[in-house]
Formats: C-alpha cells, structure tokens, sequence
C-alpha cells in the first residue's frame, strides 16, 4: 500500500473520564502540553494558556512544526486536544498518548486527518518532505 504524502497530520481528539483536578490545573496543564510537544520531538516556540472562572482552562503551545491545542471541562472530565504537527521528525500520536496518561483518561476518541496532501495542492510525489 502506498503512503500518501501529506504536509502535515493532526490529531482531533477527546478525552473523557479524565482527573477533574488536572484538567483545572493551570500549571499542570501547561506544563502537561509543553512536555507533549517535546515527547512529540517538537520544537516550542510560544505558549498561551488561559484559566477560566470557574473553571477550565484554553491554551495552545506553538511549535516550529505547527500547534498542539488543549480546552478543558473539570466539570465534566472531558478535554478537547488538538495536535497539528508538520514534517516527518514529529510525531503527534507520542503527545497522544503522553497527555492520555497524564490526565487519566478513560476513554477517548481520536481523528486523523492529513493536512496538505501533494497531490491536492500540487506538490509532486517525489518532492521532499519538509516543513
């Protein structure tokens, strides 16, 4: 089966059933994200996070290869996650399964799509892959 070329891949993801503490956890969750992105091989760029009263929390670490995005329900155990990430050194399902354990989700639900596949926009298959 031939691999289809692609920009980039993102994970559209749910978590439920996670650690109400953690998911209303500012520093936690930072901290949970940044450490996703270096678990992915990703290199940060920025980061901005947002705690919400009274509770949950929004934030989106930058990376040079694209996103890794995160909003939190405490009240229902439930986080929504993005994981964009460009490139072939990147890998978004690492960060997948590092944020699933560290916020202890039971259960989840997860997408992938391919962003920018070559031969939708053009980019011949030989092409060199890069982000």
């Amino acid at each position: 089966m031939k691999k289809v070329k692609a920009l980039g891949r993102h994970l559209v993801a749910e978590f439920f059933e996670c650690s109400s503490e953690a998911l209303d956890n500012l520093d936690f969750v930072v901290n949970s994200m940044r450490q996703a992105a270096e678990e992915a091989g990703a290199t940060i760029v920025d980061s901005s996070f947002h705690r919400f009263l009274p509770h949950g929390i929004s934030g989106v670490v930058v990376i040079a290869e694209s996103h890794l995005a995160i909003h939190t329900w405490p009240e229902y155990g439930y986080a929504a996650i993005d994981l964009f990430t460009c490139g072939d050194e990147v890998n978004p399902w690492k960060a997948f399964e590092f944020l699933r354990i560290k916020f202890d989700a039971k259960k989840t639900s997860v997408v992938e799509h391919l962003r920018g596949i070559y031969s939708e926009i053009g980019i011949p298959e030989t092409a060199p892959h890069k982000v």
